[in-house]
């Protein structure tokens, strides 16, 4: 039996060292720890694919977290799955959890499950603090960069487009465009 670990960080500005600290505090060797700086989202991991090719039957991968191994419940059972069918375990150090045996697989599938279920709450309340915002006039997005009005009040002043854009610093397309938009040309 050998042990490998695997650790996971939804952005390059986090950082894997406390992952990678419990990891090797677990015993496993930093040569045998794959990592990858992704969203879990994301299909290809190379750190996952590496660590996939290096397992073998009777070998033990170490997650610090339920949540750092699969993108959603469904793809976490499908690793768990996987890596069952190749007879290799998965723990959970934070969540003292195991894939050995039947009970193991069947307490995974249920965190992973409410796991997910709390991300989802997390997506809704982030979408409801959206909705809220933009009900008390909060603007998202880019503020424009163009003085609309400026461009109108010089065409209605019977400057043209090519010296709106010169005067403006934007292109004579741009002034057609704008121009178009609100119906005065």
């Amino acid at each position: 039996m050998r042990l490998f670990g695997y650790a996971r960080v939804s952005t390059s500005q986090q950082s894997l060292d406390s992952q990678i600290k419990a990891l090797k505090e677990a015993g496993v060797k930093p040569s045998r720890i794959f990592t990858d700086k992704v969203s879990g989202s994301h299909i290809h991991r190379d750190g996952l694919g590496h660590l996939r090719v290096k397992v073998e039957e009777s070998d033990v991968i170490l997650v610090k977290k339920l949540d750092r191994l699969g993108r959603d419940t469904a793809d976490m059972i499908a690793l768990i799955k996987e890596f069952d069918e190749m007879g290799v375990s998965i723990r959970f150090l934070d969540d003292g959890i195991s894939t050995e045996g039947t009970m193991g697989k069947m307490v995974v599938t249920i965190l992973s499950a409410v796991a997910q279920a709390e991300r989802q709450r997390i997506l809704e309340r982030t979408n409801e603090g959206r909705i809220e915002a933009k009900a008390k006039g909060v603007k998202f997005g880019r503020k424009p960069s163009i003085d609309r009005k400026r461009i109108l009040e010089l065409h209605m002043n019977g400057i043209g487009a090519t010296d709106i854009a010169r005067q403006m610093g934007i292109g004579r397309s741009t002034v057609y465009k704008l121009l178009n938009i609100t119906g005065n040309v």
